[in-house]
């Protein structure tokens, strides 16, 4: 069914199916709704997708990131270098690991961290890089790890935007040490709240799966599935990271159809590219050689030629029933890391310049036609 035309279209709407609902109403009927036998199914999955050997659900991106940081042992005083075009758990994930973060700024033609920036940042302090793969676009994960090698550092890669994204077939966050994901309402897949965390070193995977539960030895399912009863210990003061069975009971059907919702995307992306050509706009970077765009944000640069600014863009998409993001401000921007670490965004100047300028439009696989036709037409009004 179409939308009608004064219906709101959001940024990022999910889809379910029948599929999801009786997944999740069969964890209700069955009575176990906490973490059990679905998160074992989807963390199996998922790591069967991504081709790793090592995979832990956890209730968010943010939580992957944190336990991969905890993981490193950080002390005070201890760098990561990390990119200012980038959301704030980012950030604060190092912040709360005990790490001081660094920034290198990104490239404006794919809106990821530049690895010859990283490059004159790496002091003896520094001990992990941590790229983003923005909006789906994988970073230059060779002279990455080249770096990370020659200096013996460790690499977490924040995949929230890259669950489809490859480079010569190989899944973003599989480079490095760790790779977190995000499930969140918007993402490319959707469990309301929800992330994953996959490890190179099973072993520490293991270990960290404790911490994310309070730091019990034994989460419930593994005390009560055999039918008997075994006792916990708590090995450290950890987290409440968990996973439930009903977000991975939306999370296992979603998985399974994900190629299938790339292709609606990648198919919008070029409906887009194509209606915007001779717009005043800078149109987003798409898949280099060898490699696969997960397609996740469609991030438009408003150029200082077009007849509104970004902020005026917004508001505009707005008064016609159209949802926007912004995709980000640079960090340096904001106060607190102003005050906290005397960040002056004329520093960063690619990422100040895009933080001013992007804004992202709607690339859900569920839009209809009728969706498509009213956004190419209200973007083409408003920047011609």
């Amino acid at each position: 069914m179409k939308s009608m035309s004064n219906d709101f279209i959001p940024l990022g709407a999910p889809t379910f199916g029948a599929n999801d609902i009786n997944e999740v109403v069969d964890s209700l009927k069955s009575g176990w709704v906490g973490t059990g036998p679905k998160v074992g199914q989807f963390e199996k999955d998922f790591g069967n997708y991504v081709n790793s050997n090592s995979a832990l659900a956890t209730n968010s991106c943010t939580a992957a990131l944190h336990l991969s940081l905890m993981s490193l042992n950080l002390k005070p005083g201890d760098e990561v270098i990390t990119t200012p075009m980038t959301f704030c758990a980012t950030v604060n994930t190092i912040i709360h690991a005990g790490g001081t973060p660094i920034l290198a700024d990104c490239s404006k033609e794919d809106l990821c961290i530049d690895p010859e920036k990283v490059s004159n940042k790496i002091s003896k302090k520094t001990k992990a890089i941590l790229p983003v793969h923005f909006a789906g676009h994988i970073c230059d994960m060779e002279n990455i790890m080249q770096l990370a090698n020659d200096h013996s550092l460790s690499v977490v890669e924040d995949c929230a935007h890259a669950i489809e994204t490859t480079l010569e077939d190989k899944h973003a966050g599989t480079f490095g040490d760790f790779g977190c994901f995000s499930f969140y309402a918007t993402k490319n897949l959707v469990t309301g709240e929800g992330g994953m965390l996959i490890a190179k070193d099973e072993e520490n995977l293991h270990q960290i799966k404790k911490i994310a539960l309070h730091g019990m030895s034994l989460d419930a399912w593994d005390r009560f599935k055999e039918g008997g009863f075994k006792h916990y210990d708590i090995i450290a003061p950890g987290f409440k990271y968990n996973m439930t069975d009903i977000q991975a009971a939306l999370g296992i059907h979603q998985l399974a159809r994900i190629e299938d919702n790339w292709l609606k995307r990648e198919k919008i992306w070029k409906l887009y590219s194509e209606s915007f050509s001779e717009l005043p706009i800078d149109l987003p970077s798409n898949s280099i050689n060898k490699s696969k765009h997960a397609h996740h944000l469609y991030t438009i640069l408003i150029r200082d030629d077009a007849p509104v600014t970004r902020d005026e863009f917004i508001l505009k998409m707005q008064e016609n029933k159209i949802g926007t993001g912004v995709h980000y401000r640079s960090i340096p921007g904001f106060s607190y890391y102003q005050d906290k670490f005397d960040w002056n965004p004329d520093d960063y100047p690619n990422s100040t310049f895009i933080g001013d300028r992007t804004v992202s439009i709607p690339l859900s696989p569920g839009l209809s036609e009728n969706d498509l036709d009213r956004i190419v037409e209200k973007v083409n009004s408003i920047l011609n």
